[in-house]
């Protein structure tokens, strides 16, 4: 189900300067991380995004927790 799920993250350097989106439409990764950070609820963005599926938000969130999968973090800014 993983696979599946991060095949809807693309990168096109044509569409959100190559950001991370969902399906090709504009909607960057960040942008849902941003959302759900700030209490949005899955329903209250499919109800704000009609062209986003809840697989959507999940696949944002597994990109995300695989992005924080590495041995080490460097700090870089104070």
């Amino acid at each position: 189900m993983d696979n599946n799920l991060l095949e809807r993250i693309t990168h096109d350097p044509d569409i959100c300067h190559g950001k991370p989106c969902i399906r090709g439409l504009r909607y960057p990764v960040e942008l849902l991380l941003e959302l759900l950070s700030s209490g949005m609820t899955i329903e209250e963005i499919l109800a704000d995004y009609n062209d986003l599926e809840q697989d959507d938000i999940y696949a944002a969130l597994l990109f995300a927790a695989r992005l924080t999968q590495v041995k080490t973090v460097h700090k870089i800014a104070s």
